[in-house]
Formats: structure tokens, sequence, C-alpha cells
């Protein structure tokens, strides 16, 4: 859902160089993405391509919550608490019974998300 959500923030956004962090951090998103993708695939499972209904009605919900007239603040605000909930997420599925493959690759991700709410707090300055 990431992915899509920072689609929406860009298309938002016209200030260049916070709309250059977003890019950043949906670039990241990806790369987390294809490298998870790449490992479920590699323990023989199918790694989920789509949102699904529940990503669809976060997507619609983000979409109500912004509003059509958010200012660059409170865009920035919104991605930084969903960035917030991906890191928490992250955290409980390293809480979880993982095999060490799988712990070291949450463990990557969780850091990454880390630095993007750090980056994206860096814009509030």
């Amino acid at each position: 859902m990431a992915v899509e959500s920072f689609n929406n923030f860009i298309s938002r956004i016209e200030d260049e160089d916070v709309k250059q962090t977003f890019k950043e951090v949906q670039k990241q998103h990806r790369e987390n993405i294809d490298k998870l993708a790449s490992y479920i695939q590699d323990i023989g499972g199918r790694a989920e391509e789509n949102l699904g209904m529940k990503g669809i009605m976060g997507e619609i919900k983000l979409n109500i919550d912004i509003g059509f007239n958010a200012d660059k603040e409170e865009i920035i605000k919104k991605a930084i608490e969903g960035e917030t909930k991906g890191v928490n997420m992250a955290e409980k599925v390293l809480r979880g019974n993982l095999d060490e493959k799988s712990r070291d690759i949450a463990g990557e991700i969780l850091h990454k998300d880390r630095m993007s709410v750090d980056k994206l707090k860096s814009l509030l300055n």
C-alpha cells in the first residue's frame, strides 16, 4: 500500500524538495517489496502483488482523511503517520516466530523504514 500512497502524496505536492524526498521513500518501498517477494519465491511461496480489498479501502480512507485541499504539512504528517504504522507492523513481525533469514530481511526492512520516517520528519523542520 505504501507505493500507492506515495503516488497519491507525490501527485498532491508542489514543493520539489518534498516531492523528491517522497520519491526516494517510495523507491525504498519498491526495493523492499522486490527483496521480500524474491525471498518468498526462493522459499517456494507465492508473493501477492496487488493491494487486495484491505489496501483499496486503506487508499480510500487516506483520500478521505487528506481531503482535496490538504497543504504540504498535512500531507507530510500523513506520510509520517503511514510510515510509523509500517514500522510498528514490522516490529510486530520481528517479535514473531521467524527463521534467521526471515528475521534478517525483516530487520533490514525495519531499519530502512525507520530511516524513511526520520527523512520525512526532517521535512517539517
